[in-house]
C-alpha cells in the first residue's frame, strides 16, 4: 500500500492542472460573470430570490435521477464488456427513473402555486417559473442518464466538450436574459440552463447510439435496483436535504431580517462556491478513489494523514488569500452594494475548512456501504445546521449568525465522523476494511 500514499503525497497537487479542471473553471467562470450582471442589474434581493429558486431546483434534479448517477456510472464501466448485464443494468436505470422523473414532473406542474409560495417569500408570484422548471425536468434526466454512459464508457473527452459548450451555451442565454428582463429572465436560466445542455449531449451520445438496443422494457431487473439501492439513498439523502435546509434558512432571514441580508448570504455562498468546486474537484477525481481502494486500516488512516498534511496547508494558503483579498473579491464578482458580505468571510472560510476535512473521511461511508453511518451523521448535520442557524440569527440579529452556524456545525460533524468512523474500523479490531 505504499505506492498508494506515495502516488497521492507527489501527485495530488498536479491534478489541479489536469485536463478536467478546465470543466472547473468554465463553470467557475460562467458562474462569476452570471453573479456580476445579477449584482448589476438586479441586486441583493434578486440573489435571495435565485438562491431559493436554485436550492429547490438541485434538489429536484437529484430526486429526478434517484441519486443514481455515480452508481450508474460506476456499474456501467463494470458491466461495459457484459452485454447481457449492462442491458440489466441501463434498462432498469432508464425505465424506473425516467417513470419516476415524469411523475416528479407532472406532481410539480400541478402544484405550481403551491410550490411558488413555498420557495418565494410572499408578493411573488413566479408560478409560470415553476411550470417551465416542471416541462423541462425529464429533459434533465435524460442528460443525466447520457452522461452517466459517456463516463462509464470513460469518454472523457467527449464529457468535458459537452459540459464546456453547455456551460457556455447556457451562461450566455442567462446573461442575455438577465439583461433584457431582469430578475425574472435570471429565474428562468436558472431552471433552464441544465436542461439545455441535454441538446449539446446528444451529439455526443450518438455515436453510442447501439447502445439504445440495450434498453429494452422485459430487461429491466429489481435485483439490480436492489443492489444499486444504498448508494442512491446515501447520494439522494444530502443532495435534496442539504439545498432544501439552505432553501428555510435564506427563508428565515428573510422574514427576520430583509431580503438583502438574505441576498448578501447567497453572494457568501456563491464565493465559497466557487473556491470550493477545485478542492471537490480535486477529491473527487484523486484522492477519494485512491483512498477507497485500501483496504487495510491502518494504512488508510496513514493516507488520511497524507492527505491532510498535503491538502491542510494548500486550503490555508489559499483561504488566506481569500480572506485577504475579501474586498476585492466582493468588488470583482459584486458591486459596492454587496461590501457587507466582507464581514462574512472569517466564519465562512473556517466553516469551509472543517467541511474539507470532512468530506475526506465521509467518502468512506459511501464506498464501504456504510448505509446507516453516513445516514445519522447527514441527519446531524442537517439538523445542527438549521437548528444554529435560527439560533444565532435571533441571538445576533444579524446574517453573521449564519455563517457562525456553518463553522459551529461542520466542527460537530467533522467530530462526529471521526468519532463514528473510528470506532466503526477499530471498534472490532478490525485489520482489513468491509467491503
Amino acid at each position: 500500500m505504499k505506492p498508494s500514499i506515495h502516488n497521492i503525497k507527489h501527485h495530488v497537487l498536479s491534478k489541479l492542472a489536469s485536463v478536467k479542471s478546465i470543466s472547473v473553471l468554465i463553470k467557475v467562470t460562467i458562474g462569476v460573470l452570471i453573479s456580476k450582471a445579477v449584482a448589476l442589474f438586479i441586486g441583493p434581493v434578486g440573489f435571495a430570490l435565485i438562491g431559493n429558486l436554485e436550492n429547490f431546483v438541485s434538489a429536484l434534479h437529484h430526486m429526478s435521477v434517484l441519486g443514481m448517477y455515480n452508481t450508474l456510472v460506476k456499474y456501467i464501466g463494470e458491466f461495459r464488456d457484459d452485454l447481457c448485464k449492462l442491458s440489466k443494468l441501463l434498462s432498469t436505470a432508464f425505465y424506473i427513473g425516467y417513470l419516476s422523473c415524469v411523475l416528479i414532473s407532472v406532481l410539480c406542474y400541478l402544484n405550481a402555486e403551491t410550490l411558488n409560495n413555498l420557495i418565494f417569500p410572499i408578493y411573488n408570484n413566479y408560478t409560470y417559473v415553476i411550470e417551465v422548471f416542471a416541462i423541462a425536468l425529464p429533459f434533465y434526466a435524460i442528460n443525466m442518464f447520457s452522461f452517466a454512459i459517456l463516463k462509464g464508457f470513460s469518454k472523457y473527452n467527449t464529457l468535458l466538450l459537452i459540459n464546456s459548450i453547455g456551460q457556455i451555451l447556457s451562461g450566455l442565454i442567462a446573461l442575455i436574459l438577465i439583461y433584457q428582463t431582469g430578475i425574472e429572465g435570471a429565474l428562468i436560466s436558472v431552471v433552464i440552463s441544465e436542461s439545455l445542455i441535454f441538446l449539446i449531449t446528444l451529439v455526443g451520445i450518438i455515436n453510442r447510439r447501439s447502445l439504445s438496443g440495450l434498453v429494452k422494457v422485459n430487461n429491466i431487473k429489481f435485483d439490480f435496483l436492489k443492489k444499486i439501492a444504498p448508494f442512491s439513498v446515501m447520494s439522494l439523502f444530502s443532495a435534496v436535504i442539504l439545498p432544501l435546509v439552505a432553501l428555510s434558512i435564506r427563508s428565515y432571514i428573510i422574514d427576520n431580517l430583509g431580503y438583502k441580508e438574505a441576498g448578501f448570504w447567497e453572494a457568501m455562498n456563491r464565493i465559497s462556491r466557487y473556491y470550493f468546486m477545485f478542492g471537490t474537484a480535486l477529491m473527487g477525481y484523486y484522492v477519494l478513489p485512491r483512498l477507497s481502494k485500501i483496504d487495510n486500516v491502518r494504512v488508510f488512516w496513514k493516507a488520511v494523514l497524507c492527505c491532510y498534511k498535503i491538502l491542510i496547508p494548500v486550503f490555508i494558503v489559499a483561504a488566506s488569500g481569500v480572506y485577504f483579498s475579501k474586498s476585492i473579491i466582493v468588488s470583482l464578482i459584486f458591486s459596492d452594494e454587496f461590501s457587507p458580505v466582507e464581514s462574512l468571510f472569517f466564519w465562512q472560510l473556517l466553516g469551509d475548512f472543517m467541511r474539507a476535512l470532512s468530506l475526506i473521511m465521509v467518502s468512506q461511508f459511501l464506498v464501504k456501504k456504510m448505509f446507516w453511518h453516513y445516514l445519522l451523521t447527514e441527519i446531524g448535520l442537517v439538523i445542527a445546521l438549521y437548528m444554529f442557524s435560527i439560533y444565532y440569527i435571533d441571538l445576533y440579529q444579524d446574517v453573521n449568525g449564519a455563517v457562525m452556524a456553518h463553522f459551529v456545525s461542520y466542527t460537530i460533524y467533522f467530530s462526529i465522523v471521526v468519532l463514528v468512523l473510528t470506532l466503526s474500523l477499530f471498534g472490532a479490531d478490525k485489520r482489513k476494511l468491509e467491503v
